[in-house]
């Protein structure tokens, strides 16, 4: 073995280039350390999503004694998706519910379809929002709205263009009662088409999944919360005592944050796999995925030019690195990061397997990262620059939003 080291590094000796065997072994140590995350991740990552109940698995509540849920959803603009979701949230098999929905200061036809579903289905109601107050965000101000004018025991917040099958509120109210929560997010099902829209939301995904590690919500003693704005079930007395989106009034991220409030007031938050139970078309396109984000990456590191330097680094690192290592490196290095990148390519296409994506698309996982990347830069360059955010024609300055993040 020391024979085999020696010849291994006699070019280095030879040649007398000291600096070339330390920046090698740097190498080395680099991939070796990013090879052993990403195996070490995917292993929690692999084990906790599979402890993640599934919806589908939920026993579907009994219609006697059901408790009256409200489901809640603030719409502006949304003529064109919004017929076909609403339509599934009317078609619930849940014994009592009721729906209300929120017209955000709509300028096209939202109201129109609102209100005349609103005057053939006895369950739904429709409120109409003229002007948004001095410090709200619409969507927060909306949905208090109609938290207002709900009477249900149980809480579901929802998005204008998201369908439903059936049976959800029926599983996911036994479901959250079962396990004792007071907070039930869904992971949904994204409609992806195309290959640069495909390749970006994916990688997305697998970054949500790690960071935010949606298999601790449930755990009281971790600070991991989790938040999908397509569906939350949240109990009427829970969402009150946490403060609810009146405390969220100018907090962008406001479906991650409502979890985040679950936890910080003490109460039981869980997470489960809806797939295509929840299904949602997120956005349609690559420009569409990257101006949808805009408001979002930089408010996710908390408008710290800072923060955003350093979560587009880790991608670049972990995410892109070893693929050029496999290139431009030799020996062990070069083997270690061929092990860091096809770790990479596993998970990311492990990840995939649960969607109507081809599992083949774990291997943009670099391009993904990089796609990232410059979605975080353009949202943190576009909100310094205009000094805030646009968000459903409104712009919100960025100092109020700071003071308003939870």
């Amino acid at each position: 073995m020391l024979a085999y080291s020696v010849r291994q590094y006699s070019p280095y000796i030879k040649f007398g280039l000291a600096e070339n065997l330390i920046l090698h072994i740097v190498w080395i140590v680099l991939f070796g350390l990013i090879a052993s995350l990403w195996i070490i991740q995917g292993i929690r990552a692999g084990v906790g999503m599979a402890r993640l109940p599934w919806l589908s698995d939920a026993p579907a509540l009994s219609l006697d004694g059901a408790p009256l849920v409200s489901v809640i959803f603030a719409a502006r603009d949304e003529a064109e998706k919004l017929p076909g979701a609403i339509q599934t949230l009317l078609a619930q098999d849940y014994p009592r519910f009721e729906v209300v929905s929120v017209n955000d200061r709509s300028q096209d036809r939202t109201p129109e379809i609102l209100h005349g579903y609103e005057r053939t289905n006895s369950n739904l109601k429709v409120i109409d929002i003229a002007d948004l107050p001095p410090g709200w965000l619409g969507k927060p101000h909306a949905l208090v709205a109609g938290f207002e004018q709900s009477k249900g025991e149980w809480l579901v917040f929802t998005d204008a263009d998201v369908h439903f099958e059936p049976d959800v509120l029926r599983r996911a109210v036994a479901l959250a009662q079962e396990r004792q929560w007071d907070h039930l997010t869904l992971l949904a099902s994204i409609e992806m088409r195309g290959f640069w829209e495909i390749t970006a939301i994916t990688y997305f995904g697998l970054g949500f999944v790690i960071g935010n590690e949606p298999w601790q919500a449930s755990n009281t003693r971790s600070g991991r919360y989790v938040g999908v704005g397509a569906f939350q079930l949240v109990r009427r007395a829970a969402y009150e005592k946490s403060g609810g989106h009146r405390r969220l009034r100018m907090d962008v991220i406001e479906d991650m944050k409502l979890g985040k409030l679950m936890k910080m007031a003490g109460l039981r938050s869980g997470v489960a796999v809806a797939q295509d139970m929840v299904r949602v078309r997120w956005h349609s396109g690559l420009q569409n995925v990257i101006r949808g984000v805009t408001k979002n990456l930089f408010a996710a590191v908390h408008y710290n030019a800072f923060f955003a330097l350093v979560a587009m680094a880790l991608p670049l690192i972990m995410s892109v690195l070893p693929f050029f290592g496999v290139v431009f490196v030799t020996g062990w290095a070069r083997a270690f990061a061929g092990i860091a990148a096809g770790a990479a390519i596993l998970i990311h296409g492990a990840m995939i397997w649960s969607t109507n994506a081809s599992p083949l698309y774990g291997l943009t996982h670099p391009l993904g990262a990089v796609l990232f990347c410059w979605m975080l830069a353009r949202s943190a360059i576009a909100t310094l620059w205009r000094g805030g955010v646009v968000w459903r024609g409104t712009f919100y300055p960025l100092e109020e939003l700071r003071k308003g993040l939870v």
